[in-house]
């Protein structure tokens, strides 16, 4: 079984995302479960509703979970687990507070553990050193464990047999290994610690400027991988291809240029349509008329500017505005035209204007930009059905 592990006391970043996209795509590849921890032992750090963010995150991204269960559940178990190996005197009372223990702790018996809870005393639980490592806390002093200790212990029991997470947790490995060491457990379990992201931005952030999820988990899947059969592909895809020790062991970088491209290409491939549902349409027409801008935009909210510009009331008080009003005028008044050379022909003859003259107030009224990209022939077919609309 694999996992994916994530505290609700901040928001997602792709880092984490990441990590849970690479743990998925093993479960499925070994055909074995995936599980998704919610560590809230830390009550104070805790935002409410992260919790349910997490899981709308993992949604968008077709990220399915067999299990998921919130850490805190557990609580009574890790305690229990610590209790024992204090028994087992394979873990020690500390009243130290700073991070490593200063004094004689280690000598502390049962009869001192009852009395400091009797006098309601503070004191934490430490595991004993090896020749490896130190003595580390695994209860805290308000009696709720170290997210070590508690990762360890419910590793153990959920019976996770592989880990990926990044590098910067590998002391934290070491640690949890030990855990379950001590407490017994034998079980294999192999960790794969992969490089951290340099400069990571939040889903949140990334989704606010319009980045859509298969764009972004075909450009995490990339992000250092040096084997993949093309560059743009969607999570059923990598699943089959998908080797872990391609993945760099080196530092990487975030690039928005990168994932700017790769959006790009998934909003040409997505169904038109649905597409459109996006700016408040259920017509293929308003994708096709989308996808026409994506020569220089990249992103939901930049092609949304566009499909603004296009059904939002014009300005007829700046440039061109009064042979705008002229065509405005026309066009209300014109029949149904399905060809856009038909239906400029007759907007220039009722008007009279020709050339640039024309071309110009006709763009503006129909688009609200002035660019000459894309071309009004192709903008023209996608509109005709909304043209009292779009011209006013």
């Amino acid at each position: 079984m694999l996992r994916f592990a994530q505290s609700p006391s901040s928001d997602m970043d792709i880092g984490n995302l990441r990590i849970a996209i690479l743990n998925y795509i093993i479960a499925k590849q070994k055909n074995e479960q995936f599980l998704v921890r919610i560590e809230d032992n830390g009550q104070d750090k805790i935002i409410e509703g992260k919790d349910t963010e997490i899981m709308m995150i993992l949604k968008k991204f077709a990220i399915k979970h067999d299990l998921v269960y919130h850490q805190s559940q557990h609580i009574n178990i890790h305690q229990n687990l610590a209790i024992r190996l204090l028994k087992e005197k394979k873990a020690f009372i500390c009243k130290c507070s700073e991070e490593r223990c200063s004094s004689n702790c280690e000598n502390l018996t049962n009869e001192d553990y009852k009395s400091l809870r009797e006098k309601n005393e503070p004191f934490v639980i430490r595991i004993k050193k090896s020749k490896k490592i130190d003595s580390f806390i695994i209860m805290n002093s308000d009696n709720t464990p170290t997210n070590d200790f508690a990762s360890a212990c419910d590793d153990m029991l959920s019976g996770i047999n592989f880990i990926i997470c990044e590098e910067k947790q590998l002391i934290n490995t070491t640690k949890q290994i030990y855990i379950k060491s001590s407490l017994g457990y034998t079980e294999p379990t192999r960790y794969a610690h992969i490089a951290t992201i340099d400069n990571t931005i939040t889903l949140k952030e990334l989704f606010k400027q319009g980045f859509i999820p298969d764009a972004i988990l075909n450009y995490l899947i990339l992000l250092g991988n040096s084997k993949v059969p093309k560059e743009i592909f969607t999570l059923p895809d990598a699943i089959k291809w998908f080797d872990l020790n391609s993945i760099s062991k080196e530092s990487v970088k975030f690039n928005i240029d990168k994932l700017r491209f790769i959006n790009r290409e998934h909003i040409k491939m997505m169904d038109d349509k649905e597409l459109s549902k996006l700016f408040g349409f259920a017509d293929a027409d308003i994708g096709k008329l989308a996808k026409l801008y994506l020569g220089d935009s990249a992103t939901i909210n930049e092609l949304e500017g566009k499909i603004r510009s296009i059904f939002t009331p014009k300005n007829f008080d700046k440039e061109c505005g009064k042979e705008m009003r002229v065509i405005e005028k026309i066009i209300f008044n014109a029949p149904y035209f399905d060809k856009f050379d038909e239906f400029k022909k007759y907007i220039a003859k009722e008007s009279g204007l020709k050339g640039n003259n024309l071309i110009k107030p006709l763009r503006l009224l129909l688009t609200g930009d002035k660019k000459q990209k894309p071309k009004l022939s192709e903008i023209y077919p996608l509109i005709k059905s909304y043209i009292l609309e779009v011209a006013s």
